[in-house]
């Protein structure tokens, strides 16, 4: 395909489009982005026709790495408002690393249809339990100490590996379940970002090295071209997403958060269905 053909053209203009969509929500929800930006690349792969067993995974890493800014410069927003939990992070900066590393591996093997069931599982748990609003699925006042703390970290690591996600999503469930206020979820869930997106991006390099029908630009499972395309106008937008998310009410940001991941849960219900 030719570098200035309209179709590639009109490719790095969704690219664009995406990335300052992408910013506004991983300062908005806390999330690094992957939500919106693994479904963008995955249709993106399969117009420059990578083979549906590569795509998915080449998503997944590439979101990964486009997630290291984009979570950063989140992060750093919430931090000055003073809206994270630094104890927290700290108390599960091992156990998510680990986790990470561990669902890099598994993605070496493991087949397509594995990355997308995680995702429309994991995000579909998380929207009906935000647009519900419901005391119900609380599970206690605050979190726990100890091993099973850690042991939260760790399944963040492990899903949000597997995903391409900042680990927003699945941060958000287990803080919001345990009577945590959303903002201070929103917030520490851009840290968790952080955490994820390096080994992440890493770990996804290697699992695809050496693998066939990657594309030209692809380190591994990380496609340059969506990385490159994708960073600047996330970066310029982030912090308008900090702005906003402090300026909503929280019944208004579970609802806004809870509605989105409905829309993508529902993409990919579709492309596994017919797919």
């Amino acid at each position: 395909m030719d570098l200035l053909s309209p179709e590639l053209l009109a490719i790095g203009a969704i690219l664009l489009v995406a990335g300052a969509l992408t910013g506004v929500l991983a300062g908005l929800f806390g999330v690094g982005g992957g939500a919106l930006m693994v479904p963008v690349l995955f249709e993106v792969f399969g117009v420059l026709d990578v083979p549906d067993e590569t795509r998915m995974p080449l998503a997944v890493g590439t979101s990964l790495a486009i997630i290291i800014p984009t979570s950063i410069r989140s992060w750093l927003s919430h931090r000055a408002r003073g809206a994270v939990d630094a104890d927290l992070l700290r108390v599960w900066a091992v156990p998510i690393i680990l986790g990470v590393v561990f669902g890099a591996v598994i993605a070496r093997y493991a087949p397509a249809l594995v990355f997308q069931l995680v995702f429309v599982v994991v995000a579909g748990v998380n929207a009906v339990k935000l647009i519900s609003g419901t005391k119900r699925w609380d599970i206690a006042t605050d979190l726990p100490t100890g091993a099973p703390l850690r042991a939260y970290g760790g399944v963040i690591g492990f899903l949000s590996s597997l995903m391409g996600i900042g680990g927003g999503q699945i941060a958000n469930i287990i803080m919001t379940t345990h009577g945590r206020p959303i903002h201070q979820a929103v917030a520490t869930s851009a840290g968790i970002g952080v955490l994820i997106s390096v080994p992440g991006a890493i770990g996804y390099m290697f699992a695809g090295w050496g693998q066939p029908d990657l594309p030209l630009d692809a380190i591994g499972y990380v496609s340059l071209m969506g990385f490159i395309l994708f960073v600047p106008t996330t970066l310029l937008t982030a912090n308008l997403g900090v702005q906003l998310a402090h300026s909503l009410s929280s019944r208004t940001l579970e609802l806004a958060f809870g509605i989105f991941l409905s829309i993508v849960c529902l993409r990919f219900v579709y492309a596994i269905l017919v797919g």
